[in-house]
C-alpha cells in the first residue's frame, strides 16, 4: 500500500478504536504483553541484527546502548504494558457537566485525538510505548523508527498488530513506515492524520513543522540542568548531580550543565569532581570554574548542547536569578532541578524557571512517563499546547461537547419573551 492508503486504513480504523470499551482494549494489551513475551528469541535474533550493523557503521556508544534490546529491556516494556492495563481508561470521562436549561445538558467528554503520527529515535521499547499508550487512549498510530532499529521495530509492529487484530481490534490501526521518503509524503496528509510528534534534534522538529499543516507536538533536545544553591547540602547535591548524568547519559532527561551557586564553588566543586570521575564523566567549565578546578574551558556551544554522553558542562553563577537566567536562556524547556534546603529559593526556582518539569532536590531522570504512573510515555514535550512535559494517555485525548434535549430550540431563548439559561453545574 502506498503512504497515503496506509493513512486512509488508519484513518478509517481510528472511528471504530474511538468507540471500543475498556476491557477490549485491556484484553488486547494483555494478548501484546503475551506475545512479546513468547516471542522473545525472535525480537532478541532481529535485535542483534541491528546491533551488529550498527557496530559495523561505528554507531556512537550511547546509542548503542539505546539501540539494545535484550531478554531484560523486554522484561521492562511487558511491566510497563501491565502497568498500563491497570491505568484507568481517560476515554469517555465526563469532564465537567453543565445544565443550560431545564432538561438541556451539556458535558464535556474526553475523546482520542485519532491518527498519531510518530517519529523516533533508535530505542525499539519506543515503539512498544508508544502503540500501547495510542491503543490504550484509542488512537491509531502510524510509526517511524530509526533506521539502525528497522529489524527489531518491524518484528515488533508484527507481533503487537497480529495479537492486537486476533483481540478483536480494528485491523490497520498501527502501520510501521519504512523510509524518510515516508515520513515526507505523511506530513501531506493532513486529511488523514491529526497530530505528529517528531523525536529528536532541534533541526529535525523544526523540519517538521515547516513541512506540515498537520498540528506539531514537538519534542526537541533535552538541555537539562542541575542548579546547586548556596543553601544546598553539599552531599545531597553531589548524588542528585551524579544520578541526573550518570544514570542513564543517552537520555533526553539527563543533565548537561551544572550550575553552582559562587558561594559554596569552591568547596562543591572539589567534591562533585571527585564523584564524577569517578564515573568517567568529562568537565567542559566557564573561567570561574577552570580557576578551582582542573577542567577543559567550556565554550558558548557548550551551554547549548545535548551531549547524550559523559560529558558535563558546569558553570558558576552569582546566586538564584543568574541560574534561573542562565536556564531560561540556554535550556529548551525540559526539565531542571534545584538543590537547595530553602523551600522559599525552591518555590521561586519553580515559578520562574520555564520548563516543562521543574524538581527540588531530585534527579532530573524522574522526568518520565512510567516514572509519573503515566502509563510510560510517547514524548516529552516541551511545546506550550494541550500537553507538556511527559505525554502519557491524558496528552494523547482531547475533547467533544456532547448535548442533550428534549426538543429545546434556540428561538425560545430569542426575543422579549426569551426563556433563561440556567447554567447550573451538574455532578457526573
Amino acid at each position: 500500500m502506498s503512504i497515503s492508503e496506509i493513512a486512509a486504513a488508519a484513518k478509517s480504523a481510528s472511528i471504530r478504536l474511538a468507540a471500543v470499551d475498556t476491557n477490549a482494549k485491556n484484553n488486547a494489551l494483555a494478548r501484546i504483553a503475551g506475545a512479546i513475551g513468547q516471542n522473545t528469541d525472535k525480537i532478541v535474533a532481529a535485535n542483534e541484527q541491528d546491533l551488529s550493523a550498527a557496530e559495523k557503521d561505528n554507531l556512537a556508544a550511547p546509542l548503542l546502548k539505546r539501540l539494545k534490546f535484550d531478554e531484560g529491556k523486554i522484561a521492562q516494556v511487558i511491566a510497563g504494558i501491565e502497568s498500563l492495563i491497570e491505568l484507568d481508561d481517560p476515554v469517555g470521562k465526563t469532564l465537567t457537566a453543565t445544565e443550560l436549561d431545564v432538561g438541556l445538558e451539556l458535558c464535556k467528554v474526553s475523546c482520542p485525538i485519532g491518527v498519531i503520527g510518530v517519529v523516533f529515535e533508535s530505542r525499539p521499547d519506543a515503539l512498544v510505548q508508544i502503540s500501547t499508550l495510542c491503543l490504550k487512549s484509542g488512537n491509531c498510530v502510524l510509526l517511524k523508527g530509526g533506521s539502525e532499529a528497522a529489524n527489531t521495530n518491524r518484528v515488533l509492529a508484527e507481533i503487537i498488530a497480529e495479537a492486537s487484530e486476533k483481540a478483536g481490534l480494528p485491523s490497520g490501526w498501527i502501520q510501521l513506515l519504512q523510509t524518510r521518503q515516508d515520513v515526507a509524503e505523511m506530513l501531506a496528509l493532513e486529511e488523514h492524520i491529526d497530530l505528529i510528534i517528531p523525536r529528536g534534534s532541534n533541526e529535525f522538529v523544526r523540519y517538521i513543522m515547516s513541512n506540515t499543516n498537520i498540528p506539531v507536538l514537538g519534542h526537541a533536545d533535552g538541555i537539562c540542568h542541575v542548579y546547586v544553591d548556596g543553601g544546598a547540602d553539599l552531599d545531597m547535591a553531589v548524588n542528585v548531580t551524579v544520578d541526573s548524568k550518570c544514570q542513564y547519559v543517552a537520555v533526553c532527561n539527563a543533565a548537561e550543565t551544572l550550575l553552582v551557586d559562587a558561594r559554596i564553588a569552591e568547596t562543591f566543586l572539589a567534591k562533585v569532581k571527585t564523584a564524577l570521575e569517578q564515573k568517567n564523566v568529562e568537565l567542559r567549565g566557564c573561567e570561574k570554574t577552570a580557576s578551582i578546578i582542573d577542567v577543559k574551558p567550556a565554550t558558548e556551544e557548550d551551554w547549548s548542547t545535548e551531549y547524550l554522553d559523559y560529558i558535563l558542562s558546569i558553570k558558576v553563577v552569582d546566586g538564584l536569578e543568574a541560574a534561573i537566567d542562565h536556564i531560561n536562556r540556554y535550556g529548551s524547556g525540559h526539565t531542571d532541578s534545584i538543590v537547595t534546603a530553602d523551600k522559599n529559593t525552591a518555590e521561586r526556582f519553580m515559578a520562574l524557571v520555564d520548563s516543562g518539569n521543574v524538581f527540588w532536590n531530585c534527579s532530573t531522570r524522574f522526568s518520565d512517563g512510567y516514572r509519573y504512573n503515566l502509563g510510560a510515555e510517547v514524548g516529552i514535550s516541551t511545546n506550550k499546547i494541550h500537553a507538556r512535559g511527559p505525554v502519557g494517555l491524558e496528552g494523547l485525548l482531547i475533547y467533544k461537547w456532547r448535548l442533550s434535549g428534549a426538543g429545546h430550540i434556540v428561538a425560545d431563548y430569542s426575543g422579549p419573551n426569551a426563556r433563561q439559561f440556567t447554567h447550573r453545574k451538574v455532578e457526573k
